[in-house]
């Protein structure tokens, strides 16, 4: 499908079933822990999944490729965002099983309704510091920082539009990894799996990728570190796998 492309934007491939997606070299473009969380998440034949925050669309996309799933919501606060998703939904011949939608992660569970959705992801704003923001419209400060929604928000809402017994994947910071677990538990999504994402072997975890289940027995299971990086510049075989190139 010819798609035509706004000043800025450009179509890049993200060598998945011949999928592309449109983005904007000025604004914010998706990155590695995008594409690490649509590694990480499960996605089984028939389910339903809501990407919380998606911006231009990048997890549904993927998760669209590599998986089996039924349909694949990506809610988007940025009007921006949004519409670039939709072309890039539109650019990919999605429509039939991802679809856009324009509103607020806080209201999603008024948007969807409650367990109405088999699995969450989420690659949330990271940073609570807003000091040093000159644009707090800006896309990068929203996308990065708790502008539009915090933590809480993206927990408590992902715990109302899940099913009972449904999953939450979620792309984070170490440095949070208490506060992230004391506010899964408290909207009863049971911490199941934790992975830690290292840049290099021998250098200390910069991300982590965790999964909660909506209403399931306390049980987490540490899986085994993600390395990133072999060398400087070089891929390790995993990230390859990961991003489709082995």
């Amino acid at each position: 499908m010819d798609i035509k492309l706004n000043e800025g934007e450009r179509i890049d491939d993200l060598e998945r079933n011949g999928y592309k997606i449109i983005q904007h070299k000025d604004k914010f473009c998706f990155g590695m822990d995008a594409v690490l969380l649509s590694g990480f998440a499960t996605v089984k034949e028939g389910e339903r999944v809501l990407d919380m925050g998606t911006g231009t669309g990048i997890i549904p996309i993927l998760l669209a490729a590599k998986t089996d799933g039924r349909a694949f919501v990506g809610l988007e606060i940025q009007e921006e965002s949004a519409l670039m998703a939709e072309r890039s939904v539109s650019l990919n011949d999605l429509n039939e099983r991802v679809k856009i939608i324009k509103g607020d992660i806080k209201e999603a569970s008024k948007i969807f309704g409650g367990a109405t959705f088999d699995v969450v992801t989420c690659n949330p704003p990271y940073m609570t510091e807003n000091h040093g923001i000159k644009n707090f419209e800006e896309p990068k400060a929203i996308a990065r920082h708790e502008i539009k929604c915090t933590l809480e928000d993206v927990i408590r809402e992902a715990s109302k539009v899940l099913k009972p017994g449904g999953r939450f994947y979620m792309v984070h910071r170490p440095r949070r990894l208490v506060e992230i677990i004391e506010l899964m538990s408290k909207y009863k999504i049971q911490p199941k799996g934790l992975r830690m994402v290292h840049p290099f072997a021998d250098r200390e975890a910069n991300m982590l990728l965790i999964e909660g289940h909506r209403g399931r027995k306390a049980m987490m299971k540490v899986e085994a570190p993600l390395v990133v990086y072999r060398e400087k510049g070089i891929y390790t075989d995993e990230i390859l796998k990961i991003y489709g190139k082995k």
